[in-house]
């Protein structure tokens, strides 16, 4: 079975912390470095999601309702 362009599955497991090891080939693709902070989305019917972290900024403007500020403002 040839597997879609684009699309990926791996298994994790959850630490005794609730802690999760994000694979490092996902974490290449995605550009995931150590200390980076993510977003985790969760619904009960669907699950969880974790957003590309290019998505932030517009998480921050429909949570705040605001433009990003110039450090000469």
């Amino acid at each position: 079975m040839k597997k879609p362009a684009g699309k990926y599955a791996y298994s994790v497991t959850v630490g005794e912390k609730g802690q999760i090891v994000i694979p490092k080939q996902l974490r290449d693709i995605f550009g995931i470095e150590a200390g980076d902070t993510l977003i985790l989305l969760a619904d009960d019917k669907r699950g969880i999601a974790i957003p590309p972290k290019s998505t932030f900024a517009d998480f921050r403007k429909a949570i705040f309702g605001e433009e990003e500020k110039n450090d000469a403002d």
